[in-house]
């Protein structure tokens, strides 16, 4: 594990400071601005518009932090493919809202393919960058739905989105409660091997990868942000991750509650 504590959870959010050296850079993963609207037209699901509480939650993490900068780890929208109707309305009130105070970053997730036709970097201190990550300093960003930049895996941290971990909780009288939490440990290189270039291919056994990165990066899985997007239960036999690289590239993760009570290894919870 890194030495240093570079991706600090706020406790009680699904969201994270990062520390890059030049910046505090608030993160947070999984937004889904419009999701009411896709909810209807994907599954026939009527739910009233909780756009306003979402940016009000955002808004106070942003005042409890004050960071540097808002990073986005992808699905900022919900909609896969440009946005439309209420989720840009959405979307435009959230950009214009966070940008007011800070600049903004996405890096696109599967559903943000038509963010970047919108030209909003023209109107806001906003930016849509290369959706296989970005690194800043010693901390590495990416959505999670595809293969990252072999730079990123070069980062002390990597931080990523797109799983939406939750765990499955249950009781002495086998009542059970689903909970967002995040999921963090050493990264393995070697589940990158043959998908990134120069990664996890040594051969000699030893989980090192040389210069793009070694098994003392740490990879840190973001809950989302948005409490109806779902999740994947990562304690429950049989439920499939959605990363290409996961569960590989952590076999030892560990959970952690938002509140931040560590529950142990995430095959044994």
């Amino acid at each position: 594990m890194p030495a240093r504590r570079l991706v600090e959870p706020i406790p009680g959010e699904p969201a994270a400071v990062a520390s890059t050296g030049d910046e505090r850079i608030l993160v947070v993963a999984d937004y889904h601005a419009g999701i009411e609207v896709g909810l209807r037209y994907e599954r026939g699901v009527e739910l009233e518009s909780a756009a306003d509480v979402r940016l009000a939650r955002l808004e106070g993490v942003l005042d409890r932090t004050d960071p540097d900068r808002l990073l986005v780890l992808g699905d900022l929208v919900h909609r896969i493919g440009r946005p439309d109707g209420d989720e840009i309305d959405e979307l435009r009130a959230l950009v214009d809202r966070v940008t007011d105070r800070v600049p903004m970053t996405l890096v696109p997730g599967n559903h943000d393919g038509g963010v970047a036709d919108l030209g909003l970097g023209a109107d806001y201190d906003f930016e849509v960058v290369d959706a296989a990550g970005i690194r800043r300093g010693p901390v590495g960003f990416l959505h999670g739905h595809t293969w990252p930049a072999a730079d990123v895996l070069r980062a002390e941290v990597v931080c990523v989105g797109h799983e939406h971990p939750s765990v499955r909780l249950e009781d002495e009288v086998g009542g059970s409660r689903v909970e967002r939490a995040w999921l963090r440990g050493p990264l393995d290189p070697a589940a990158f091997a043959g998908h990134v270039d120069g990664v996890g291919g040594d051969g000699d056994g030893d989980g090192n990868n040389g210069e793009h990165g070694s098994a003392e990066t740490e990879l840190v899985v973001v809950p989302a942000f948005n409490d109806r997007s779902g999740g994947t239960w990562v304690n429950v036999e049989g439920q499939e991750f959605l990363a290409p690289f996961l569960p590989d590239a952590l076999p030892d993760g560990e959970l952690y509650l938002l509140d931040g009570t560590r529950l142990g290894h995430y095959r044994r919870v």
